[in-house]
């Protein structure tokens, strides 16, 4: 399992590499520097309220549907054709609650205008995880890997005409960035579709209310994790815009530091996906876990530290390079966020073996607490300390989550503390803050010293034995034999 999972991880992380940070910083970055802090945040507040309820438009079926195939790939041909019209139904489920709740919180007609299509852009997204969950679970990689970045592929294309090209008259405004949006992933949708069309059997959809009875109630502690995740992850930028009278100003100051967050998780979420039908597979077969664990473990996490605390330890002059206001602010937001950032990451890995596991109602109950602290600590802090209080939420909330997480693993699957994360990963993060300090006190222009700072510190990886170069290159030339 280890070169299927490390030679099809080389791709995924190699294509979102290629295409993702341009999107994050060359377009999305680009763009609220063009349109101001108040009109992306309005757009941004939004955005992440679409997300909040997009758990209605999947039900939890799309980690229950990647687990189920890539156990019996042989329930393709009628998981999908039931799934696919279970989540057309759902889709009208979410815009009515949607726009009902949007009612309630006495949104503008012109917050309700945008919401219309980040509505619709939900739903085509959530479309695409849907397909795409069926072609991880027949364990086809590196179709997946393409699909994973052809939405951002077209975006990029389409918004850096907009934006470059001078095609228009005006100004560049936020409304035309969620227009070109909805044309990329219909066309994703619609080539994704066929891609597993075509290794279907058969496709006769029709509503069978014993199967759709059965798909709610086992998928249930699905959704529900999924919703209370995204709840804690999200829900921040919507109590800053509604909580406070500049909140669409606050919302996008926050947006500027959550970007950076945004665009290193996706490292660790590109783990994910190859490894939840493995995790599944194997433990179906009762085969162990740990060395796949720990090597993923080593992958992920070394990266994600690296990153994680030298833009701490530089978040002034990366928020002065990439945005043009309110970057002293910001900057501070982006300090606690990668910190968070480390224990997001750990989830990814340590929350993908449990859920392969079947703990989901465990993991439900974990992420219901995490939630509410959440909620209850921005309540308090934002009115008083406004994005630093959001920022600081979210740190203890993701913080106790990830460690709540590792301290199950061990309880379920047995494997030592040790196994999983070596005690040379406590030596290698001291002396990364060391020679981070040294460093960023020495004089050495910014940009600078992040790039030496980052090589020094993956020099040390490699000496101390946290990236495992030799056993990396075995396994590359090494024949499979699962």
């Amino acid at each position: 399992m280890k070169k299927k999972f490390f030679s099809n991880l080389i791709l995924l992380v190699s294509l979102n590499l290629l295409v993702k940070p341009f999107w994050i910083f060359g377009i999305d970055r680009t763009v609220q520097n063009v349109v101001g802090a108040d009109a992306y945040g309005f757009y941004f507040s939004l955005f992440s309220f679409s997300l909040l309820l997009n758990i209605l438009l999947d039900a939890g079926t799309t980690n229950y549907n990647n687990r189920v195939i890539s156990r019996d790939p042989e329930k393709l041909s009628p998981w999908f054709s039931q799934l696919f019209l279970i989540r057309l139904l759902l889709a009208v489920v979410y815009g009515v609650v949607s726009f009902s709740l949007a009612f309630i919180l006495g949104y503008s007609d012109k917050q309700l205008h945008l919401l219309v299509f980040l509505v619709l852009n939900q739903f085509l997204a959530s479309l695409i995880l849907f397909f795409r969950s069926n072609i991880t679970g027949l364990h086809l990689f590196k179709t997946d890997s393409v699909l994973s970045i052809a939405d951002r592929v077209l975006m990029i294309l389409l918004v850096g005409i907009v934006l470059w090209g001078h095609v228009t008259g005006e100004p560049f405004r936020i409304e035309w960035y969620v227009y070109l949006q909805s044309v990329s992933y219909g066309i994703v949708a619609v080539v994704a579709f066929f891609l597993v069309l075509g290794r279907t059997v058969f496709f006769r959809p029709r509503l069978d209310k014993v199967f759709f009875l059965r798909i709610i109630r086992e998928s249930f502690p699905f959704a529900m994790l999924t919703l209370l995740m995204a709840l804690y992850y999200r829900v921040d930028s919507v109590m800053l815009e509604r909580m406070l009278p500049d909140g669409a100003r606050q919302a996008g100051i926050y947006a500027q530091a959550f970007r950076i967050l945004d665009a290193f998780v996706m490292y660790a979420y590109l783990f994910s996906v190859i490894l939840l039908p493995l995790f599944s597979r194997m433990i179906k077969e009762n085969k162990p876990v740990a060395e796949l664990l720990r090597f993923a473990f080593l992958l992920m996490m070394i990266p994600v530290l690296i990153l994680g605390i030298t833009t701490i330890i530089y978040r002034y002059p990366v928020m002065d390079l990439l945005y043009l206001k309110h970057t002293d602010v910001s900057a501070n937001v982006l300090g606690l966020l990668m910190g968070a950032l480390i224990f997001v990451s750990s989830g990814y890995l340590f929350g993908t073996l449990l859920t392969a596991r079947g703990d989901v109602k465990l993991l439900s109950r974990l992420a219901a607490g995490g939630f509410l602290l959440n909620i209850l600590m921005n309540a308090i802090l934002i009115p008083r300390y406004h994005t630093i209080g959001a920022a600081f939420a979210s740190l203890v909330t993701q913080a106790g989550i990830g460690v709540a997480q590792i301290i199950m693993v061990h309880k379920r699957f047995h494997i030592t503390l040790s196994r999983m994360i070596p005690f040379r990963t406590y030596i290698f993060i001291a002396l990364i803050i060391i020679t981070g300090l040294i460093i960023y006190g020495s004089g050495m222009k910014p940009w600078i010293g992040f790039l030496v700072q980052t090589a020094i510190a993956l020099f040390l990886a490699v000496l101390i034995k946290l990236i495992p170069l030799k056993q990396m290159l075995v396994i590359l030339v090494s024949e499979e034999k699962e």
